[in-house]
């Protein structure tokens, strides 16, 4: 079987072989000789590919025929890219693409044909990294761009895409005034007055028109309504100095000047016979006047440092300079400062820097006794610690040092300048602290001290380091501080006292209101003081601590002094009408003293206390609430406009209490067989003696809280005043019989209200029962 497959190989290959052999006689009729980028026709012929020719034409029988490429963007040109695109030719095809300057919209970077062209314009000036560089201008153009340059700029040689500056001053003519310093600036010029020249009326510094004039002496006049002949003997040498002025002479001038200020306070003669208002106006117009002239008149001086001392210790440090270091350091005998010109001068094509630190050692005579008022933020501090200044006026310790530069505006500086400031030697004691001050003008010429803007950095025992946020007079203070220290148990019975009487207040003002049996003038005058005591005691325990806002607490101070003040006139009033009635004991309700009492005692009670608060509030509206509480400032003896009310009324109420007295013992003593009006006597007098102790010995123990018994005055006056209103409701409420006697009806309503509702329950229950059959099992 093995040999009988053997046998059909021959026939297999056979029929395997025959396509070979017709491929291969296919194949041998392709011409074998084609060149590169054709292909052959047949077996004698060639035809080049597409985008390739030969000199014989596509198709081609020499042997020696070459295919070259076609040039379609060449002429002839063979297809159209349209506007703005241009042909480029490849290596057997070509492509169309935009011109430059231009792009397709779709983004794209190449087409096929004219139909496909979409080129339009690019920006270059939006282009980025920028094309003109530094100033110049870029002006967008069909297609491209150019550089252009703005006015006081041109286009530099070496690279036209960069412009430079034009340097207008070394131009001829000039282009400023001849009174004036051409500075060039990048594309443009300043000009600025020359040394010893100043601005010309109408004309502005650093501007390309300015114009300028000789420099001239400030005008300084003499504080009006002041009567002195030592000032005015000084403001004729300020005339004379003024009209003989001359830039020149500015450095003879400036010590003609400071001779004449260290003269005028070296013997003030009757400027301190002068009202301390008065010398204060005129301490303010001398340090303002002379810094103002020193400001001007020194920049017409040469560059450098310069000091002048006169005899009487009033000493000037002066810097000027045009260039140089910016970190200026003065210095005199009792004062030194540290400051930067970048901060309060400016740029240094500004002209001269002046810089000057002046020291008048003797103008504390003229500033004594000037208010200190602190900064909010230090007032803060003091009001958390419970502290706040004395009534004692500051007291000065160093020389009034004033400091100025060339520039007036030198308020809120961003770095501060630092004063070190010398002064004689002292050691605060715990109620004394030391302050950096300037001193702050005010409308009508004067001024005060004020720390706004200083702070102090550090204090030894003869100097102190301030740092101030502008430029003034300065001086270093002491003043006096008070501490306010709280009892933790008088606080705790000031609270509960109150707190209970507030409840009988209420409690006594409602029975009075309600109880028709008792009503008369005497329970109208329980009810009136009764309500104010009610509220001035409310208001003291929830607002009297509410210093923050200080608005608000002037407010509650004006509410409380009111109040108060009003609880006191009725207690007047209250003894007035016990007076009286004690003169017209039998006919207590029908005489004449009620009417004359109900006609007098609204218009007295709430009026008078209105009329003093209303001046008080006039006079001194600033004083309502203090740093510690809201009540009335301790400052100028303003707390008397409470006080002085208060001892009037006390006073006039002992006169009425000894005089009801003796009047009460002639009716005891002329009436013993009456017993009723024997036990009307009685209450009369008990009544008068407790009105006084409740409403007249707790003030007193109050103003006698001085000396070594005041901690025991405090927690007497504490006890007695916090228990005020349970006084009160136990005086005439639960010691009158007529009110017990109506307590005792309303406790029986009420007690027969609660009843009815249980009798009728009961009674309800008993008939629902009856009604109910009895079962039987």
């Amino acid at each position: 079987m093995r040999n009988g497959h053997l046998s059909l190989l021959p026939g297999l290959l056979t029929q395997l072989l025959l396509p070979l052999g017709a491929a291969a006689q296919k194949t041998s009729d392709c011409a074998r000789w084609c060149p590169l980028n054709s292909r052959c026709v047949n077996a004698t012929a060639c035809r080049c590919s597409p985008g390739f020719t030969s000199s014989s034409g596509d198709i081609f029988t020499n042997r020696l025929e070459n295919c070259d490429d076609i040039d379609e963007c060449g002429p002839p040109l063979a297809v159209s890219c349209g506007k703005f695109a241009d042909c480029q030719n490849t290596e057997g095809s070509f492509y169309c693409e935009c011109s430059p300057g231009y792009q397709l919209a779709s983004g794209a970077k190449a087409f096929r044909n004219e139909s496909e062209n979409t080129c339009q314009g690019v920006d270059k000036c939006q282009l980025k990294p920028r094309l003109c560089k530094g100033r110049s201008i870029c002006i967008n153009t069909q297609g491209n761009y150019t550089c252009g340059c703005p006015p006081g700029l041109e286009l530099n040689l070496s690279d036209p895409n960069v412009c430079s500056d034009v340097d207008e001053c070394s131009s001829w003519p000039p282009v400023c005034h001849n009174s004036t310093v051409c500075i060039n600036t990048v594309g443009s010029y300043r000009c600025r007055c020359r040394r010893g020249w100043e601005l010309k009326p109408g004309f502005q510094n650093k501007q390309t028109d300015t114009t300028c004039q000789e420099m001239s002496f400030p005008a300084w006049t003499e504080p009006p309504g002041i009567k002195s002949q030592g000032l005015s003997h000084f403001f004729k040498t300020v005339q004379d100095l003024r009209r003989d002025f001359k830039p020149a002479l500015a450095q003879d001038t400036i010590k003609e000047l400071l001779r004449g200020v260290d003269e005028l306070l070296q013997i003030p003669q009757d400027l301190e016979a002068l009202p301390r208002s008065e010398q204060h106006r005129v301490a303010t117009n001398l340090l303002t006047g002379l810094e103002d002239v020193l400001r001007n008149i020194s920049q017409a001086l040469p560059s450098g440092t310069l000091t002048f001392s006169a005899f009487a210790g009033t000493d000037l440090s002066l810097k000027v300079q045009e260039q140089g270091d910016r970190n200026v350091t003065l210095s005199l005998n009792q004062a030194k400062m540290l400051l930067s010109l970048d901060e309060v001068h400016g740029s240094s094509d500004s002209g001269p820097s002046v810089v000057g630190l002046v020291s008048t050692p003797r103008m504390g005579k003229l500033l004594v006794e000037a208010p200190l008022v602190l900064d909010p933020k230090q007032q803060a501090v003091l009001r958390e610690r419970k502290e706040w200044l004395g009534e004692v006026s500051p007291v000065l310790l160093s020389d009034v040092v004033s400091a100025f530069v060339s520039n007036k505006d030198t308020q809120n500086l961003s770095s501060p300048v630092t004063f070190i400031i010398s002064h004689r030697l002292v050691t605060p004691r715990p109620t004394q602290k030391a302050f950096c001050v300037f001193w702050k003008h005010s409308q009508d010429g004067g001024g005060h001290w004020s720390t706004t803007g200083c702070e102090m950095v550090d204090t030894r025992d003869a100097t102190t380091t301030c740092q101030c946020s502008h430029l003034s007079s300065f001086a270093v203070l002491m003043a006096h501080s008070h501490v306010q220290k709280e009892d933790p148990v008088l606080v705790v019975i000031t609270y509960v006292g109150l707190g209970l009487s507030l409840l009988c207040l209420l409690l006594a003002a409602l029975t009075f209101l309600l109880c028709k049996a008792i009503q008369n003038t005497s329970t109208s005058l329980h009810l009136q003081l009764s309500i104010c005591l009610f509220l001035a005691h409310l208001l003291f325990l929830t607002a009297i601590d509410q210093t923050k806002i200080k608005l608000l607490c002037a407010i509650i101070a004006g509410a409380l002094h009111y109040l108060y003040l009003a609880s006191f006139t009725w207690m007047l009033l209250e003894g007035l009408h016990l007076f009286l009635t004690a003169r017209n004991l039998m006919v207590v309700n029908y005489s004449s003293v009620s009417r004359f009492m109900k006609r007098l005692m609204l218009p007295v009670g709430y009026g008078v206390p209105a009329l003093i608060v209303a001046i008080s509030a006039a006079s001194r509206p600033s004083l309502y609430g203090s740093p510690t509480s809201c009540w009335l400032h301790p400052a100028r003896m303003f707390i008397w406009s409470f006080l002085g009310p208060v001892c009037v009324i006390i006073s006039v109420n002992l006169v009425l209490f000894f005089m009801t007295l003796w009047i009460l013992q002639s009716k005891l003593s002329s009436l013993n067989s009456d017993v009723s009006t024997l036990q009307n006597t009685r209450m009369l007098t008990f009544k008068t003696t407790a009105q006084l102790l409740i409403l007249g010995c707790t003030w007193c123990l109050g103003v006698l809280q001085v000396g070594p018994a005041a901690r025991v005055m405090a927690y007497l006056f504490t006890i007695i005043n916090s228990l005020q209103g349970a006084f009160i409701f136990l005086v005439y409420c639960l010691l009158s019989q007529q009110v017990r006697e109506q307590y005792g009806k309303w406790f029986r309503r009420v007690r027969k209200a609660k009843a009815e509702p249980e009798n009728y329950t009961l009674s309800s229950r008993a008939v629902s029962d009856a009604s109910t059959p009895n079962t039987v099992n």
